[in-house]
């Protein structure tokens, strides 16, 4: 009984613990409080059943019962008796509590605010994963089967949040799904009785059970595997390697990557922005004349600490997006269609389009289109490479129909999403900026004009691109800045006067290659405003400087700021320089960016061009060749150097040895040269020469053969017939006997030419495949390198175990018993 109540608590705990991934979705931690309660009240009622011993499908509703009690208390309808009994109209309250959370969950993107409906299906599920742990893992002793209804709780911000899931929440949950296994075979181990070695030995009090010490090293070895091998397979995104590699699990650096759910698009924006070299992101073509922005992303979560992308959601970008609304007064509404093809740079899980998108071809069913937003996205795709096609609806706006518009309504689903944190600055400058205005149009335009050049404003790449409400306020002092702080700038002005307002992200119109075709770079990248007017859906405002923006554009209710004021711009012109003749070659607006960005650090003045994709491949398939044919080097200057070896000339005359009168059989005189010991080592490398040729060329040696015994199974079984190769090999043999036995070691004809036979000769008789791997991967080098690494593996072996004995010398735990081990 004590067993099953420590497990118990070790199952309610672990269940907490496996609830963690649960951070990754919800803004503040109240989910945690009452899931703690909840499992509180679930454990409790589980222990007291089983001290009851009530049989367990008692236990279970016990457990039910309990869990019902937590929610009433939690989630009350007024209706109860005495406050946490449930009635029939508490049941109905949790069922319109499931309703709501549905639609919160279309409603709010991550991370969700703490709303009663979304704390309710949380709370709900996490008691009921409780009673299904502790019903598994403690009646049924099956720990091992609790981890399916704990992973259950990690599949769900996965299939919410996709790639953006911190690994730190999975670790703690891992970390209780092994505290629950290592407690229940705790247990089951502790009615077996003394320990043992597994051979029959008992084990000290001090010193720890090899039996136990391997598992703990499998179940640690276990878990490093199945948390950095997911992490580091190719494919599998924004986890842990991305996190560390790009300095934050939200972001994109400067690379453009991010994780889908909330993108740091201002850091992207810095990032290729600040970058010296042009690349080619985007090409569209479209059949409108002047078209406005494409755009790829939106953040329209305001908190203290800047703007912030929500996570998309939304259908199948292949079905009919939304229906084409008639022309109405004050609003022109012109259908276009066009193409777009993502190049490899630009790499998202975004993909650019413009504005009110109808209809979109050249997309697989991976790929949705968030009507709110108006963003296309996709939970497990990236933009490069995509070319699709789409139609979409360009509307205009006159600023008298604008000023029709009325104010957002109280109970309008936007006013939950742009909640705007008080800046006192920026209260005040509202105030002031909007005093005397009756329209929200009027109320917008006013804080649009404050950006004008006129009143101080200018453009520069050189500041630092936050969006929190310091760093605007510093902006709104300072009065320099580039887009995204333009753009978040106005946006929180225009929430702070109570209008929904939202920071774009897209690209402004590029360099025409032909006709209607566009190339659109990274200096083509740009954030502005869009406001929202009742009646008439997000409109787009663009307050940086034009010229400090390549492309720009500006629309009739959005002129202009440094035009003259009798120069009303028409919609959909291309705005230049104040002053600028309309027949101005457009190339001097790249000109004008080219000259900003000439004073940044590090700038050369000449925009470098990326290298093209083959040329990666060139170089990878180049140093693969090189590792490939690092084994025949290796063996061809092991040749090189064995036969450098040369036989030094005799001694001169007067310099014979005490031999030198000997005759020979033939009547002549043997003359023993002066350095032997050069001459036995050249026998011993010619003879390990010719082992490791055995090697090459498959054939059988034996280290414990003597050479008259190796070379004559050579003789007999390799040149039986090739008089030539068997002669070659004999001389190599008597050079290495005399080397090894004889005072004095082979004196006679060159090596060298001897090994070159036998090679010959055994090449001649191997198979092409033979021949092919001797020359490009050497067994005999290879099988140098085995040895090695087994010889080095064993000496670290040895020299852990050597480290291990000194540290068990002097092991508290021994020390304290003061016992001498058996």
């Amino acid at each position: 009984m004590i067993a099953k109540r420590n497990l118990g608590l070790v199952a309610a705990a672990a269940t907490l613990l496996a609830a963690a991934p649960l951070s990754a979705i919800f803004d503040r931690w109240t989910w945690l409080v009452q899931s703690t309660i909840t499992v509180a009240v679930v454990a409790a009622v589980a222990a007291l059943a089983r001290l009851g011993r009530i049989p367990l499908w008692g236990q279970v509703l016990a457990m039910l019962g309990g869990l019902m009690l937590a929610l009433t208390w939690l989630f009350p309808s007024g209706a109860e008796l005495l406050g946490v009994v449930p009635t029939p109209s508490t049941v109905g309250h949790f069922g319109s509590l499931a309703e709501a959370s549905l639609v919160d969950m279309r409603s709010y993107g991550v991370k969700v605010p703490d709303t009663d409906p979304m704390l309710f299906l949380a709370v709900l599920g996490v008691g009921g994963v409780a009673v299904l742990v502790d019903l598994v893992a403690v009646e049924l002793r099956k720990p091992a089967l609790a981890g399916l209804p704990m992973l259950a709780i990690y599949s769900v911000p996965v299939a919410v949040y996709v790639d953006s899931v911190p690994p730190a929440p999975f670790i703690i949950g891992a970390a209780g799904y092994l505290w629950l296994l290592v407690a229940d075979n705790v247990g089951r181990v502790r009615r077996f009785g003394r320990r043992f070695t597994g051979d029959g030995r008992g084990v000290d009090v001090w010193a720890a059970s090899p039996l136990s010490s391997a598992g703990r090293r499998l179940a640690a070895v276990g878990v490093v595997v199945a948390v950095v091998l997911p992490l580091a397979a190719p494919g599998m995104a924004g986890g842990l390697l991305d996190t560390i590699g790009s300095g934050t699990g939200e972001g994109t650096g400067g690379s453009g990557r991010a994780t889908n759910g909330r993108v740091d698009l201002f850091s992207a924006l810095t990032g290729q922005l600040n970058q010296n070299e042009v690349t080619d992101m985007v090409k569209v073509t479209t059949d409108e004349s002047s078209p406005f922005y494409l755009r790829f992303g939106v953040a329209d979560h305001l908190r203290t600490d800047g703007f912030r992308a929500r996570a998309p959601s939304g259908s199948s970008a292949s079905r009919e997006l939304r229906p084409a609304e008639p022309d109405r007064e004050g609003i022109e509404r012109s259908r276009y269609r066009a193409t777009v093809e993502v190049m490899e740079s630009f790499e998202m899980p975004l993909l650019p389009v413009y504005a009110e998108p109808v209809r979109i071809q050249g997309l697989n069913g991976k790929w949705f289109y968030d009507t709110n937003q108006q963003v296309l996205f996709s939970n497990r795709e990236r933009s490069s490479g995509k070319r699709y096609e789409f139609e979409y609806v360009r509307s205009t706006y006159s600023p008298s129909a604008l000023r029709q518009a009325r104010p957002l309504p109280t109970e309008h689903s936007l006013r939950r999403q742009m909640s705007t944190p008080t800046v006192p600055a920026v209260e005040t400058l509202v105030d002031q900026l909007t005093q005397g205005r009756d329209t929200e149009y009027d109320k917008v335009r006013a804080i649009y004009d404050h950006f004008a050049t006129e009143n101080g404003f200018s453009y520069a790449l050189s500041t630092e691109g936050g969006t929190s409400g310091q760093e605007i306020v510093d902006f709104l002092t300072n009065k320099v800045g580039f887009c995204q702080q333009y753009a978040a700038a106005m946006a929180w002005l225009v929430r702070a006067a109570d209008i929904p307002a939202r920071v774009a992200f897209g690209f402004t119109n590029g360099a025409n290659v032909d006709g209607d075709t566009y190339v659109l770079t990274n200096r083509n990248l740009h954030a502005w405003t869009e406001v929202y007017f009742d009646g008439f859906g997000w409109v787009p405002f663009d307050t940086t400087p034009a010229y400090g923006v390549q492309g720009a554009a500006r629309t009739a209710w959005a002129p202009d700021l440094e035009a003259e004021e009798d120069v009303t711009p028409e919609p959909n012109t291309t705005a230049g320089p104040a002053g600028s003749d309309p027949t101005t070659n457009p190339n001097q607006l790249e000109e004008g960016l080219e000259d900003e960005l000439s004073g940044l650090p590090g700038d050369t003045g000449t925009p470098n061009r990326p290298l093209p994709l083959w040329s990666w491949w060139a170089a990878g398939a180049l140093i693969l060749l090189v590792l490939l044919a690092v084994p025949a080097l290796r063996r061809s200057l092991l040749r090189r150097r064995r036969s450098g070896r040369r036989a030094p000339a005799a001694a001169p005359a007067g310099t014979a040895t005490a031999n030198a009168d000997a005759a020979s059989p033939d009547g002549r005189h043997m003359v023993v040269l002066a350095d032997a010991d050069r001459a036995r080592a050249d026998a011993h490398a010619a003879w390990h020469e010719l082992l490791d040729t055995l090697v090459d060329f498959r054939l059988r040696i034996d280290r414990t053969e003597t050479p008259r015994a190796t070379v004559g199974r050579l003789t007999r079984e390799a040149f039986r017939e090739d008089t030539e190769a068997a002669s070659a090999v004999q001389l190599l043999g008597r050079a290495e006997e005399l080397a090894r036995y004889a005072r004095d070691p082979h004196s006679g004809e060159p090596l060298p030419p001897a090994l070159r036979r036998v090679r010959a000769a055994l090449a001649a008789g191997a198979s092409r495949r033979t021949r092919l791997m001797a020359a490009a991967l050497p067994p005999s080098v290879l099988l140098r390198w085995r040895t090695a690494v087994a010889e080095t593996s064993a000496r670290l072996v040895a020299s852990y175990g050597r480290l291990q004995s000194v540290a068990l010398r002097w092991s508290p735990r021994r020390l304290l018993t003061n016992r001498l081990p058996r």
